[in-house]
Order: structure tokens, then sequence, then C-alpha cells
């Protein structure tokens, strides 16, 4: 079996496709990339055993399909060397030498039986079928992602639920501290439907996202879902369970309303956090008329630090405090200039929405509140 192939393109697509594989594996064949060829396309697979993801390269010429595995981190390392030139693969399907000819050498190296390889799981027929654009879809993921949590008692917990209604889908994630709720008007089903998508492979969609264009077909059962991009496809195994009733723990109606400039709070809450307790990482905000006291301090070490910065708010004065770590990772997942902090009271948890939405969207983040000393 011989065929002929594109170097960058071949190490390109397995490149973005390695991330699947785990450091350590139960089966040794899951540390290898499966090769079929059919019909003069090169379809390469790998798994973990959890997400299978197959990439396809268009081949320059082949002389006959077949099938075989080779060790991932060695054509890997191979190709990364190799500037763009055409790559000549040829493979004896018995003995499972693999000879890989380029410009002004070759490689020779052995192959594993590709029928050693896992299949991929199947959807039952009770598949649900979704379609989104590939930025939407990027953009929620983005967002929420940071949120998932690491939590092995509560598995439903650390992954991002897709709630999907025939008016919108709404992507969460919360660590049962910090909670996002990113809602999108671009893109709906036909029917109501939910699934938990594992941070591994959101993480890995994320990663295919930037260079997409059009749409992104989403198909899932109780158990898998199955994403096709233009040259990628994904099947993973979803978490199961039943997600908690996010919209509850939202307050609603919050007197307090702060708004003011989300990179200058950053650069405020980054300088004044160095001074807080390293156990808590503990910050106070005091909201008072068209300012906001950021303080912290740090009892063991007799260190402390205050900033104040101008914003918009006309309520009573009020503290609260938060873990600066948590604010400063919710703030930098929002892109607008300014934010809206909007609290009820010092025990409840604090809302952060951006002034300006994305268009279609609407997203809101949610913060719970540390205990102060004083």
């Amino acid at each position: 079996m011989k065929f002929i192939v594109s170097s960058t393109a071949l190490s390109s697509h397995l490149q973005a496709i390695s991330r699947v594989i785990n450091s350590k594996n139960a089966l040794p064949i899951l540390d290898c990339f499966l090769f079929e060829l059919k019909d003069g396309t090169l379809s390469v697979t790998v798994s973990d055993s959890e997400t299978t993801m197959v990439t396809s390269v268009e081949v320059n010429e082949s002389d006959a399909d077949g099938r075989f595995a080779v060790a991932a981190k060695t054509i890997l390392d191979a190709l990364k060397e190799i500037p763009e030139q055409p790559l000549s693969f040829e493979v004896n399907t018995d003995s499972l030498e693999i000879t890989v000819q380029y410009q002004n050498g070759k490689y020779s190296l052995m192959g594993q039986n590709a029928d050693e390889f896992p299949q991929s799981a199947m959807l039952g027929d009770n598949a649900v079928r979704v379609e989104m654009e590939a930025s939407v879809l990027l953009g929620g993921i983005n967002r929420a992602v940071f949120a998932t949590a690491d939590d092995e008692l509560r598995p439903v917990m650390n992954g991002i639920y897709f709630d999907i209604t025939t008016e919108d889908i709404t992507m969460v994630a919360s660590d049962g501290h910090k909670l996002v709720r990113c809602k999108t008007l671009a893109a709906k089903g036909s029917e109501r439907a939910a699934f938990i998508l594992p941070k591994k492979p959101a993480s890995l969609i994320k990663n295919l996202l930037p260079k997409e264009q059009g749409q992104v077909l989403i198909e899932f059962d109780e158990r898998n879902a199955v994403f096709t991009l233009e040259k990628y496809r994904m099947v993973c195994r979803l978490i199961e369970g039943r997600y908690p009733n996010y919209n509850s723990v939202i307050p609603q109606n919050n007197p307090y309303k702060v708004t003011v400039d989300r990179m200058q709070l950053v650069g405020a809450l980054r300088r004044v956090s160095i001074f807080s307790s390293q156990a808590s990482s503990l910050i106070k905000l005091r909201m008072q008329p068209n300012q906001i006291v950021i303080s912290a301090q740090d009892i063991d070490f007799s260190t402390s630090a205050e900033e104040t910065l101008a914003c918009q708010y006309d309520g009573n004065p009020m503290s609260i405090g938060f873990k600066s770590t948590f604010l400063i990772d919710i703030l930098n997942n929002i892109a607008a200039d300014e934010v809206v902090i909007e609290l009820a009271d010092p025990s409840r948890a604090g809302v952060i929405i951006p002034v300006e939405q994305e268009e279609n969207e609407d997203l809101l983040m949610l913060l719970m509140p540390m205990m102060l000393n004083d």
C-alpha cells in the first residue's frame, strides 16, 4: 500500500488531534494514530477510550485502500522536523513495516495491527441534532470552560451544560463558587434537550473551532455526543446525571448596581491582591457614591493595600468580600469595556454582567461572596 501526502498538511492535522491522547493509557494501542486510507482520502483517528477524534487529509496519490496504526509520538516528532514537501508512505500490510520517504532521506518504523484499535461509540436512533455557528459555539465554550469544577463527588459539575430549547441554547458551567450562564439566540433546537459536555472534549473542540467556518453539527443521545466540523469529527462520552437548576441560584432584583471599567478593576485587583492572605485571597470591595475602594490585608505578615477607583454608584455604602483569583478570572472572561456588578447584600452572590452584550447573546457571571472579618 502506497500513498503520497503533504508533510505540513499531515503534521498540522496530527498535531490538532494528538491532544486527545493521555500520558498513561490502559491499552498500548491508544498511544497510536490509526491511519485508514479509503478512496483517496486518509482518515486519522485517536482515542483515549472516552473521547475519539477523526480528521481527514487529502492524499496526492494512492494505490490501494488499507489501515494500520503507528506510534503517535514517533511520527509526530519525525514530521515536525520536515519542511513542506511530499511524503511518500509505503506500508507492507502483512509485516506492518512502514517506510516514509522525503526529499533527502527516509524513515523506517514498525506499525501495529489496526484491528486492535477500539471502535468509536455509535449514537442511538433517538439522537438529537442541533446546528450552531462555529464562532457561537467557540464563544460559549470559551466563556464557560474556566468555571467548570474538578469534583469527584459531583461529576455533573465537571463539564459544560448545554440547555437547548426551541428559542435559544444556553451554555452553563459552575464549580459552586462561580457560575457562567451564556445564552445565545443565534442557535436553537427543534425540541427541549440537554447534555453535559466534559471539560476535556470541551477544551479539545475549543482548540479546533478558531479555524472553522460555517456550521458545526452536534448530535447526541443519553450517553454520547458527536461534533462534526469541516475536517474533524469528535465522538465523546457525556457526563450522565441531572444538572442543578442554575437559574434558581442567580439572585434577582439586586438593589445595588456598580458600573466600572473592567480593565481598571482587573489592574487594581491584581495589585491589591498581592497583599491579601495567601490562604484565602480575600479582597474587600467597599461601594460608596461614585467610587469603589478595593482593599486587602494579611494579618500574619502585617501587610495591607488599598486602591480607589471611580465608578457609577449612587446607593448606600456597602462592603462585600470576594476571592480575588475568582473575580479576576471572571473579569478576564468578559470582553466588554465596562461591567455592572449587581449586589443584594454581603452574604448573597454578586452578579457580573457586561454593559454591552455581544450580538444575540445574553452573558451573566456569578460569584459567591466570602465573609469579611470585620
